[in-house]
């Protein structure tokens, strides 16, 4: 597989009208990939985390790792099951610009490295656009301790805002919100649909979502 080959496949990608179109074109793509294919990715991302503590590399590496394998094997049995197979709810909005950068990030390298480099781009739109998870695993931490979580069914990434920079971040397409600052609102318990607008209402008047 090589850039041209990468960039009609986003082509194709892009061209998806609704959720169930999507995840049948990507599951056509990313299951001609090999359990190997992950291997190789887990050890080119442990290769990337060298320089972190020992701490923070073993549960970042066993956090990405059961994220990569348990999103294959979703995207695997939802596809022997037909289960997206009359799924007709609407793609975001943003869902043709994430293949447009796609082909910009793997339009430089080797066969091998965009090749790898596209299956990671596969998988998450899985996440994002079909299944509405977030691009990184809840729980996954960063820097400083912070990690995603889930409050009342809504995401939350400590970093949803502050990578907008970065061409090949996943961020601006991630469907969590930014994580409000500590300190100032906590996340209701077993809350009623109307303390749970309120709560949201709440984080986006003071934080406004932006770090």
């Amino acid at each position: 597989m090589n850039d041209d080959t990468i960039a009609q496949h986003c082509t194709k990608l892009g061209s998806a009208t609704n959720r169930g179109e999507l995840a049948r074109e990507i599951a056509a793509i990313a299951l001609s990939y090999s359990p190997t294919d992950l291997k190789k990715m887990r050890w080119n991302f442990s290769g990337s985390l060298q320089g972190t503590s020992p701490e923070y590399r073993r549960r970042l590496e066993e956090m990405i790792t059961g994220h990569l394998h348990g999103t294959y094997q979703a995207l695997l049995l939802a596809h022997r099951q037909g289960t997206y197979a009359h799924q007709k709810a609407p793609l975001h909005p943003d869902a043709g610009r994430y293949w447009t950068m796609v082909a910009t990030q793997c339009s430089h390298g080797n066969d091998e490295q965009i090749r790898l480099r596209f299956l990671k781009f596969l998988l998450a739109a899985f996440c994002m656009f079909v299944q509405d998870l977030p691009a990184h695993p809840v729980g996954m931490p960063f820097p400083g301790g912070d990690t995603v979580a889930s409050v009342d069914g809504v995401y939350y990434c400590p970093v949803r805002e502050k990578a907008n920079d970065v061409d090949a971040a996943l961020c601006p397409f991630c469907p969590a919100l930014q994580t409000p600052e500590m300190g100032y609102l906590r996340p209701p318990i077993n809350p009623s649909k109307q303390r749970k607008q309120e709560y949201l209402r709440q984080c986006h008047d003071f934080h406004h979502f932006n770090g």
